[in-house]
C-alpha cells in the first residue's frame, strides 16, 4: 500500500454498480479506487497493470466470470486480496469463489461503512469470515459437495492437537481474540498457531482454512 492508502480495483459488468462503489469508497479515508474492470478478463489485465491491494469482484460477468478471474489473480499474485460481490448470501458461485482464493464476500446492498470496513479487513491480510453468513455458506455447500475426500488423517496429520483445535474454531468464525478467550491463552499465541496452520496446510488465509475444515470433514455442518 502506498502511503498507507488501500488501492482498490472494482470489477463488475454493470456501469452503475462500478460507479456507485467508486463514489462510496472514494469518500472513505485511506481508500482509493484506482480503476474499474468490465469483466473477468479485463480484471486480470487491470490487476497486472495497476497492482491494486484489493479487488472487488462481481461473480457473474461475461467473457470470464469472477470465479475464474479470482483463481487466476490469487494464483498469480498471492498478495492481492479479492473480495467477491453477490446479490444474495447462500450463493454456490460465492462458495466456489472462496475455494478459488477469495478472502471473503459482501452483499451488493452493503452500506458504505460496511464496504469500507470489508476492504480494510481483507487489505490487512485478514479474511472476511463473519460468524453468520460466510460460515453458513461454507457449511451448506461443503455438505452438498460430492467430490471424493482425501482421508482426514492424511490431510491434517501434520497439525498438532492444539493447531487442529484452533482450525476448528476458525471454521466456526471466531476471531483470534475469541479463540484466545476460549482456549485461555494469549492472543499472540493464537496468531502463531493460525500462522502455522496456514503454512502447514498451504492455505492463504482464514477463509481458506474454514473451507478446508468443512471440506475435509474435520468440522461437520450442524443446524443448517
Amino acid at each position: 500500500m502506498t502511503s498507507g492508502t488501500i488501492r482498490v480495483l472494482i470489477a463488475d459488468d454493470q456501469h452503475m454498480v462500478r460507479q456507485g462503489f467508486t463514489v462510496l469508497l472514494n469518500t472513505k479515508p485511506g481508500i482509493e479506487v484506482i480503476g474499474q474492470a468490465v469483466d473477468g478478463r479485463d480484471a486480470i489485465s487491470k490487476v497486472a497493470e495497476l497492482a491494486p491491494d484489493v479487488v472487488l469482484m462481481d461473480i457473474r460477468m461475461p467473457e470470464l466470470d469472477g470465479i475464474e478471474a479470482t483463481r487466476h489473480i490469487t494464483g498469480a499474485s498471492p498478495d492481492i486480496r479479492v473480495l467477491v460481490l453477490t446479490t444474495f448470501d447462500l450463493d454456490e458461485y460465492v462458495y466456489e469463489a472462496l475455494r478459488a482464493g477469495a478472502s471473503g464476500f459482501l452483499l451488493k446492498d452493503a452500506s458504505a461503512d460496511q464496504l469500507a470496513e470489508a476492504v480494510r479487513v481483507v487489505a490487512a491480510g485478514e479474511a472476511l469470515l463473519a460468524p453468520g453468513i460466510t460460515r453458513r455458506l461454507i457449511a451448506e455447500f461443503s455438505r452438498l459437495d460430492s467430490r471424493p475426500r482425501v482421508p482426514l488423517k492424511e490431510r491434517i496429520g501434520g497439525l498438532t492437537e492444539r493447531e487442529t483445535e484452533v482450525l476448528c474454531l476458525i471454521a466456526q468464525g471466531l476471531s483470534n481474540a475469541e479463540i484466545a478467550g476460549r482456549l485461555v491463552v494469549a492472543e499472540q499465541t493464537v496468531k502463531t498457531h493460525v500462522g502455522r496452520v496456514l503454512v502447514k496446510l498451504a492455505l492463504r488465509d482464514r477463509t481458506q482454512a474454514a473451507v478446508f475444515a468443512y471440506e475435509s470433514g474435520l468440522v461437520r455442518p450442524t443446524g443448517y
